[in-house]
């Protein structure tokens, strides 16, 4: 058995190709059955974001199973053979193996480390089990990506770093008032980033929304989408004593939040912080701004500040990411290899209990009727003989099972008891670190 992964990434296939490839859910659950049927192929999972489409599988013979699945996804696609060559990527074997790990951690991302495509890998597995697309090999690979990728965010903490604008805002906003529960945020100018931005504090725990913008309707309209209230952009700096959070971004040439103006307007505020996030080119707030006891103001540069030191950050957790992922491929191999001597494995087990039932019916004869007490120490005597015997060669057969000896101790071990072994499946590794 072994494992292949297939698809197009934000690297390797501009929009309009990756757009063909982008399945909904109903569409994945169709995919998995056709690739189900391709020849080779005994389980498969469709990763499909708005990053990436890539299909990985269990399979038989891995060139005849990479040139069907090339087939059917430029098929799908609409590509002919040179546009496919140019955005398809092909993983195999321990490649296939690291680069699901990778994703899953977030270190083959956009944005290194982000959270969402843990989820998305863990839907992906879910769909194709619930659809029994998988096998024992490609549903343990994923279960491993999952808990590798859960496993790197929490020894790394590659996720704790905000690398956007938005995210970056966020933070600050916490560090100014610790907990964003309960707090008002007032956004001046209907942007886009300031959108976003917004979304973000909400999503930590901003519970009051303001807009207020040169178009009303689009101040009503933005307003709406958060459950917020629309204020008239001449009445700005009479509700903005309302504020917590002040996020501005119009497109003025001009200051629009000037000191004068603010200072005026929270002369009665007490001791309430007020945060000003100034993300528009040009700006939007006058600079002395800052200068007004209770006031902290942040510009875009302070934002691209932070963001370029937790890049850094996750940088370094990256390089830690990267030895934890290492270690987990060489467990899955590791545990890969043995399927090659689980057959006579089993067929050594199953022969030990034929020979301890067939001594125990032998021995119960020639007692005659015993007590039931007497019967079950006898029982658990022979089945602790077996097993304390057939303990060590299994264990030595798990050993042996990566080396070029493994098929040669496993031959000997079938030969010296005259197994029955059900036909085995090849495992090939090639590809990663020498294992062969």
């Amino acid at each position: 058995m072994s494992i292949i992964a297939i698809g197009v990434n934000h690297r390797t296939a501009p929009v309009e190709v990756r757009e063909r490839l982008a399945f909904s859910k109903s569409g994945v659950v169709s995919v998995l059955q056709e690739v189900k049927q391709l020849p080779c192929i005994q389980g498969c999972v469709v990763l499909s974001t708005c990053n990436r489409t890539e299909v990985y599988a269990a399979v038989t013979q891995v060139e005849q199973a990479v040139n069907h699945l090339q087939q059917y996804l430029r098929q799908k696609a609409g590509l002919d053979r040179e546009q496919a060559s140019r955005c398809f990527q092909v993983w195999t074997n321990c490649e296939a193996i690291t680069h699901l790990f990778r994703v899953a951690a977030g270190l083959d991302s956009m944005i290194l480390g982000e959270t969402e495509i843990l989820g998305q890998v863990r839907c992906a597995y879910e769909v194709a089990r619930q659809n029994e697309a998988g096998n024992h090999v490609i549903n343990t690979l994923f279960q491993e990506a999952i808990r590798i990728g859960k496993r790197v965010r929490t020894v790394t903490g590659i996720d704790q770093h905000p690398v956007s604008v938005s995210y970056a805002a966020v933070e600050l906003a916490r560090k100014v008032f610790g907990e964003l529960k309960g707090r008002t945020v007032l956004v001046v100018g209907a942007g886009e980033m300031g959108e976003l931005t917004l979304k973000n504090l909400v999503a930590q725990g901003v519970s009051t929304v303001l807009v207020s913008n040169r178009s009303f309707e689009r101040a009503e309209v933005l307003a709406r989408t958060y459950g917020g209230e629309a204020i008239r952009y001449d009445f700005l700096f009479s509700q903005l004593n309302r504020a917590d959070i002040v996020i501005s971004c119009t497109g003025a040439t001009h200051f629009v939040i000037t000191a004068d103006k603010l200072r005026q307007a929270v002369a009665d505020r007490g001791e309430r912080p007020l945060l000003l996030i100034d993300i528009a080119v040009p700006r939007d707030v006058e600079p002395s701004v800052a200068e007004i006891p209770g006031v902290k103001l942040y510009n875009i540069d302070d934002l691209q500040h932070v963001v370029l030191k937790n890049i850094e950050e996750r940088r370094k957790a990256a390089a830690a990411a990267e030895k934890l992922i290492e270690e987990a491929v060489a467990e899955f191999l590791k545990w890969l290899g043995t399927l090659t001597v689980v057959p006579t494995i089993r067929a050594l087990q199953k022969k030990g209990e034929l020979i301890k039932e067939e001594e125990l019916k032998r021995c119960f004869n020639r007692l005659g009727p015993v007590d039931p007490r007497t019967e079950r120490l006898i029982r658990a005597l022979a089945h602790s003989l077996v097993n304390k015997l057939l303990r060590t060669p299994i264990l030595r057969l798990k050993e042996c099972a990566l080396g070029e000896e493994g098929q040669l101790y496993s031959k000997v071990l079938e030969n010296l008891f005259a197994l029955e072994v059900e036909e085995k499946e090849e495992v090939k590794l090639h590809g990663c670190g020498g294992v062969k």
